[in-house]
């Protein structure tokens, strides 16, 4: 918002300055060219027209009231001046230019004095004069001539110009402002939801699945195995409790970077050594390397993980063979059993496992996914992450 203000500041002193020298070199040139002008007169004014010079340079530079009434004292000198030394009425030559002076360069600093009651006071009192000594100079026994009406009309506008200036540009720094603000309530607002959904996911993938095993009396995994498992999943729910990022249940990397050049064996362990605990032997083949981001292999082995969990569950079988495989642009894994199957056109909706802990989880990393499945016939999922 200040910096706004201060954009519309400068913005209106740098108009000032154009206008203001416009108009007094418009002047000059109208005095110099309708003849007749004395030379005493010439020096008489000589001060005036510095004056107004000066303001109208050194305004754009300062913000304060000084410059202004330095530049409305000298025009107003300089009228002055033609007032007491040329004969009246004055030529209309003469006219012209002083109409120039005292409604186009005079006028110019009403640009910044529409604003504030000090400088409202010192522009209807400049206005006022202004327009009294042009109708003295032109007025001869007519009241209200052109060249002072003129005058008149020149400082209104240039009165409304400033104040719309400065009120549509408060306008639209509020808007933006505002605008602003609901685009933080909105990144705020999907941060949440992205969190919300992530700690879902994990709370699916490990604890829901740990109490689902309890469930069942933990039908083929040994009391020590059960026994890391809660207290893998406790540490889970001590870190969502607290709002701190859980650790990564299968990788320990620096997001950052992108992940070493690492043989699967190694990278693969733990996600290996906890189905193996659980029951569920799982048989790794291919060469590939995952050379990935740490976030995009979170989520790549957080699905491979998601995938050997449902087969632990749902396929009937002891074991699941995962094949990983890359190219110049994807790393991909196959992910197979010879179990029941299912019939993908019968599965509830309402399921978040394959929906969110999959499916949705590739979507936001740039992956894809692909599930072929038939009752009796066992399933494979193909996961695929794109890479750095």
């Amino acid at each position: 918002m200040e910096l706004m203000g201060k954009e519309r500041d400068r913005l209106a002193q740098r108009s000032v300055r154009f206008v203001g020298l416009a108009s007094t070199i418009i002047a000059l040139l109208c005095l110099l060219l309708g003849g007749g002008v004395q030379p005493t007169t010439w020096v008489a004014t000589g001060p005036g027209w510095l004056l107004l010079a000066l303001a109208l340079l050194a305004v754009e530079r300062s913000g304060s009231i000084a410059w202004p009434i330095v530049g409305l004292v000298g025009g107003t000198l300089v009228l002055v001046a033609l007032l007491l030394l040329e004969p009246l009425p004055l030529a209309e030559g003469v006219a012209v230019a002083v109409a120039a002076l005292a409604g186009g360069a005079m006028p110019a600093f009403a640009l910044v004095l529409a604003a504030g009651a000090v400088r409202a006071v010192l522009l209807v009192s400049a206005t006022a004069s202004s327009v009294v000594l042009v109708e003295l100079l032109t007025g001869g026994s007519a009241l209200l001539t052109p060249y002072s009406v003129a005058v008149g009309l020149g400082w209104l506008m240039f009165a409304i110009l400033g104040y719309w200036l400065r009120v549509s540009l408060t306008r639209i720094t509020g808007r933006i402002e505002s605008i602003g603000r609901a685009y933080r309530a909105e990144r705020q607002a999907s941060e949440r939801e992205a969190q919300r959904r992530q700690n879902a996911r994990l709370l699916h993938d490990t604890v829901l699945a740990s109490l689902t095993l309890l469930a069942h009396s933990g039908h083929g995994v040994n009391a020590e195995a059960m026994r890391s498992q809660a207290g893998d999943d406790a540490r889970l729910l001590r870190q969502l409790k607290t709002g701190s990022v859980p650790d990564s249940a299968v990788t320990v990397l620096n997001p950052a970077e992108p992940v070493d050049e690492t043989p699967l064996g190694h990278t693969l362990e733990s996600v290996k050594q906890r189905f193996g605990r659980m029951g569920l032997q799982v048989n790794w083949h291919g060469s590939g390397r995952l050379l990935l981001p740490a976030d995009v292999l979170d989520a790549f082995l957080r699905a491979i993980s998601e995938c050997l969990e449902n087969v632990r569950r749902h396929a009937g079988v002891p074991e699941a063979h995962v094949t990983i495989s890359d190219d110049e642009h994807v790393v991909r894994a196959m992910i197979m059993d010879q179990g029941v199957g299912f019939d993908q056109n019968l599965v509830d909706e309402g399921r978040l496992g394959l929906k969110e802990s999959v499916v949705a989880r590739l979507r936001e990393v740039g992956g894809s996914s692909r599930l072929f499945s038939a009752p009796g016939s066992g399933t494979t999922v193909v996961l695929e992450v794109p890479k750095p």
